[in-house]
């Protein structure tokens, strides 16, 4: 009893917290064993942490939580055998990427991304997994607590967290800590100073819009000229018909239709000479796990702030 009215007044942002300066590093690498012992011996478990992370301010019992809800959810959701992969680094988010995502604020955050390589989530279920008692498991297989805990205790703490997910692929949640003692977010500069520039063709397939057109504004001011397109047949299309050849392909990796990879095979065939930079929401672990990937190849991670994406881009034309 005591326990379920822990989850419950957790969920409503009431639970009782003592938050102080954390390095979540050092609480993850405290609970690698313990993680390892809950998944079972035929998960296997991948951390990857950023050194010099950023403190954030929270209760350590409730990152234990977090790590304990998120890596049970992961277990259950993985039928035999897979792969569960922690990671976390230090994030700027600009105000481009904060008008995209209406949760977040600019700012300075730590980035806590949680990835696994089970069945993934139906689309039609996803909006409702941070609801509390929603489960899709046996009656004896759980409460609906657990990701609604996760939920209740990121925002506690004045973050905000996404999931990506599809099905037979996995599902990586992204939880957003605000970095303690942050500095005051500078505004926005009009231009763009300090970070590699181009005048090279690049076309960008996004299936998400919003994406999509931050990416295209984000490059249109660096210099590049842009092709901007939400399906994969689109593109085949677009180079069909254009005259001369894209220098660069900026592709997210699962799509409809067709994934990142094959796209570049095939658009490949039309224009040689073309490079290829992939980016997903789902961690390298999952997407090279699941075969879409080589392992000899450019990748950036979501969500990636400008000065990240534009010397990507250049380290991939000029590589």
């Amino acid at each position: 009893s005591a326990e379920f009215t822990r989850h419950l007044l957790t969920f409503a942002r009431k639970q009782p917290a003592d938050p102080v300066p954390v390095d979540l590093n050092e609480i993850i690498r405290q609970n690698q064993k313990m993680l390892r012992r809950l998944v079972g011996e035929d998960i296997e478990l991948n951390v990857h942490l950023t050194e010099d992370l950023w403190y954030v301010k929270m209760d350590p019992a409730q990152v234990d939580q977090i790590l304990t809800n998120l890596a049970v959810n992961a277990r259950d959701a993985i039928r035999s055998t897979g792969t569960i992969t922690i990671e976390t680094r230090n994030l700027i988010i600009e105000k481009d990427y904060s008008d995209y995502h209406s949760l977040a604020g600019p700012g300075h955050y730590v980035l806590l991304q949680f990835g696994d390589t089970g069945s993934g989530i139906p689309k039609e279920i996803i909006n409702k997994i941070f609801d509390p008692f929603f489960t899709t498991k046996a009656p004896s297989g759980g409460t609906g607590l657990g990701l609604s805990t996760v939920y209740g205790i990121v925002k506690q703490n004045g973050g905000f967290i996404t999931v990506y997910s599809e099905p037979d692929v996995g599902t990586v949640f992204k939880i957003f800590l605000p970095r303690h003692s942050e500095p005051e977010p500078e505004e926005p500069k009009e231009e763009i100073q300090d970070v590699p520039r181009g005048k090279e063709t690049i076309l960008i397939v996004e299936d998400e819009a919003k994406i999509l057109r931050i990416c295209e504004r984000y490059l249109q001011r660096l210099g590049y000229r842009v092709i901007a397109l939400n399906h994969p047949e689109k593109a085949l299309s677009a180079v069909q018909q254009m005259e001369g050849c894209i220098d660069l392909l900026l592709t997210d990796v699962i799509m409809p239709g067709m994934n990142g990879y094959e796209l570049a095979r095939r658009l490949r065939e039309m224009c040689p000479g073309m490079k290829t930079l992939y980016m997903s929401g789902y961690t390298w672990d999952i997407i090279s796990d699941r075969g879409f990937l080589d392992q000899d190849i450019h990748f950036v991670s979501k969500p990636f702030n400008l000065e990240e994406l534009a010397r990507e881009i250049r380290s991939t034309i000029d590589g």
